[in-house]
């Protein structure tokens, strides 16, 4: 994959070894998760709006679910947005709390993005997201009526300028007098893992878990 353009948004200018202009790590980012937040200007105040994504085969479109954002957006078309995704690692603890930190991989795309209105467009967006959080899941249910699809809102943001941070390793201050001061430092990992799935509590009992859910809470 090729690199990621650097703009005046995207620069790393505070703990540029951290930073990333590999596209490569944008997208691993990027499929590592499902929810996000949508940054943006809604009737003149700034917002943050968790919510769902999924990206394109070809890793150039991130599709949003942005009912309440689309309101703003079709008020100001060009208007620009921030969407962040964010995975913790771990905790990392130094000898002093200066020097404490966490391990992280953390994704900024900016962009304008774009209402759908194209009834098969949308339908392919919302199939997006559902397959990214859950693959083989658009097959399985039932997918959405004519009403539902015109009640839904789906953004589309080019892929195009993102700004990628990635810090993981160890405390830094071993090289430090702190090091002498006798005191643990290391890291706590964080792990997310699936469960095993809990039916719904009015499921009949003879209706099994579907392979792809199976699948799924085995780690994706």
């Amino acid at each position: 994959m090729s690199e990621l353009a650097v703009t005046a948004r995207t620069r790393h200018s505070r703990l540029r070894d951290q930073g990333s202009v590999e596209r490569a790590d944008l997208v691993a980012i990027l499929r590592a998760g499902f929810v996000c937040h949508l940054g943006l200007i809604i009737d003149g105040y700034p917002m943050v709006l968790p919510t769902v994504y999924g990206i394109d085969t070809d890793a150039t479109t991130l599709y949003l679910h942005g009912s309440v954002a689309s309101r703003s957006l079709l008020e100001n078309p060009e208007a620009t947005v921030c969407v962040t995704v964010t995975h913790v690692d771990g905790l990392v603890l130094a000898r002093s709390v200066f020097e404490h930190g966490v391990n992280y991989r953390s994704a900024m795309v900016f962009g304008s993005p774009r209402l759908l209105s194209e009834p098969a467009e949308k339908l392919e967006g919302l199939r997006l997201l559902s397959e990214h959080a859950a693959p083989g899941q658009w097959a399985y249910a039932r997918q959405p009526s004519k009403k539902e699809l015109a009640k839904t809102s789906i953004l589309a943001l080019d892929l195009a300028e993102a700004s990628v941070k990635i810090r993981s390793g160890g405390p830094s201050d071993g090289d430090s007098p702190d090091a002498e001061l006798g005191l643990w430092a290391g890291v706590i990992p964080m792990r997310t893992a699936w469960g095993a799935p809990e039916a719904a509590a009015d499921l009949a009992p003879e209706i099994a878990v579907p392979p792809h859910i199976t699948a799924l809470s085995r780690g994706r």
